[in-house]
């Protein structure tokens, strides 16, 4: 009988104490958010040389000590945010639907990229500037995106094959489209100035998407 009252009562103190360690794992996950934001604006704005724990601290509205109870270092931190960029990218450059042809594709390709453009201009920037110092950090971690990138040029020259594009240089063309779609993240101020609309207006988003997506689908002679 005093086994299964204590076995009762054992029972009844995890199950108590179960909200309270979903909830530490709520907040501990919810400030790793935060952490890794600021993360992002700091390293977008300073670079990882002109980057410290202290200002990534301060953004995210911790103490320093508080901050390196959440992460190991401020490289190993620049490195996840370097990883989830090229994993978000491998997804945005999908070549799964080569059947469907180029026009489909590419366009889908060309609105993916501009929307991430768009929405997340402060991780392609910190990209951006990585590739620009040599990519000295990034250059081990892009083993699978060559790949799917090597993968795609593939694919657009089996429709260059079947006649439903001009004879471009399928490499060549993917970095034209890297250059085009990536302008519009790392010089958004620049194109709101001088168009005198707002970065963040939807239905202009939507007409340079279209814009771009048809000068470079003519250039590559897209049927």
């Amino acid at each position: 009988m005093t086994r299964r009252s204590s076995a009762t009562d054992s029972m009844t103190a995890e199950e108590a104490d179960a909200p309270a360690t979903r909830g530490r794992a709520r907040k501990y996950t919810q400030v790793l958010g935060v952490i890794y934001q600021a993360a992002v604006e700091v390293f977008a704005a300073d670079g990882l040389a002109g980057a410290s724990t202290q200002a990534i601290a301060d953004k995210a509205g911790l103490s320093k000590a508080q901050l390196h109870y959440y992460i190991e270092s401020k490289e190993a931190l620049y490195r996840q945010v370097l990883q989830d960029i090229i994993n978000d990218w491998i997804g945005v450059f999908g070549f799964s639907d080569e059947a469907f042809g180029p026009r489909k594709v590419l366009t889908d390709l060309i609105q993916r990229k501009m929307l991430f453009s768009f929405e997340h201009p402060l991780r392609s920037r910190i990209f951006a500037a990585e590739m620009m110092r040599g990519a000295p950090v990034i250059r081990e971690m892009m083993g699978t995106s060559k790949q799917r990138t090597n993968q795609a040029a593939a694919v657009i020259q089996n429709w260059i094959h079947r006649g439903l594009m001009d004879p471009v240089d399928p490499m060549l063309f993917l970095f034209h489209l890297w250059a085009v779609t990536q302008f519009y993240a790392d010089h958004a101020a620049q194109v709101a100035y001088f168009r005198d609309v707002p970065v963040s207006d939807e239905k202009d988003r939507r007409y340079l998407t279209e814009q771009v997506t048809e000068f470079l689908l003519k250039g590559a002679g897209v049927r």
